[in-house]
C-alpha cells in the first residue's frame, strides 16, 4: 500500500508541471530545501530522485556544487524515501550522515536514494540506514552518503503521552 506522501506524487506528477508543484510543497513544509530549488523525478517505495540544477546560488568559490547543497539534496531524498516507506504508526528523523566526496561536482545532479533494509513497524525506536548517490549528469558518481534515519513510533496512534 502506498503512503500519503507517494499518493500525493503520484497524483501531482500526472500533471503539466506536477513534479514542480510537488517539489515546491515539499520546499513550504521544510522551507531549507528550498535553497537548492530541488525537483523530484521519482518517489516510490523503495526509490527516490531528485534532481538539482547547477546555478550560482549552490556554487562554492572554486566554481563547483557546494558541499553542503550535495548533503541537502542528500538529506531530501533520503527523507523522501524513508517516508515513502514508512510504515503506519511510525515517524522519522535524521540521526547523522557520513558523506564521502568522490569527484568535483559540476552541472546537473541527481541524488538516488535507496533504504538499506526494509523498515518494519515496532514499538521500540531504531536506526534505518538510507544510501544516497549522486551523479553528474554523465551519470558518474561525485558523492555518497549514508543517512541514519531514526524511526520510532508516533505517539497519539493508539499510544497515549506517555508511549505506552
Amino acid at each position: 500500500m502506498a503512503t500519503r506522501i507517494v499518493t500525493l506524487y503520484r497524483r501531482l506528477s500526472s500533471w503539466p508541471a506536477g513534479r514542480w508543484l510537488f517539489s515546491r510543497a515539499v520546499c513550504l513544509k521544510a522551507p531549507y530545501f528550498g535553497t537548492i530549488a530541488p525537483t523530484v523525478t521519482v518517489l516510490e517505495p523503495g526509490r527516490c530522485e531528485v534532481r538539482m540544477r547547477d546555478r550560482r546560488r549552490v556554487r562554492n568559490h572554486i566554481g563547483t556544487v557546494h558541499a553542503i547543497a550535495l548533503c541537502n539534496m542528500a538529506e531530501l531524498a533520503g527523507g523522501l524515501v524513508t517516508d515513502a516507506n514508512l510504515p503506519p504508526g511510525m515517524r522519522w528523523i535524521p540521526k547523522g550522515m557520513t558523506v564521502e566526496y568522490v569527484a568535483k561536482a559540476r552541472g546537473t545532479m541527481t541524488a538516488v536514494a535507496v533504504p538499506e533494509v526494509e523498515p518494519v513497524a515496532s514499538d521500540a525506536g531504531y536506526e534505518l540506514p538510507v544510501a544516497v548517490e549522486v551523479r553528474n549528469a554523465a551519470g558518474e558518481p561525485v558523492f555518497r552518503a549514508r543517512i541514519s534515519m531514526w524511526l520510532s513510533p508516533q505517539l497519539g496512534t493508539d499510544r497515549d503521552a506517555t508511549g505506552s
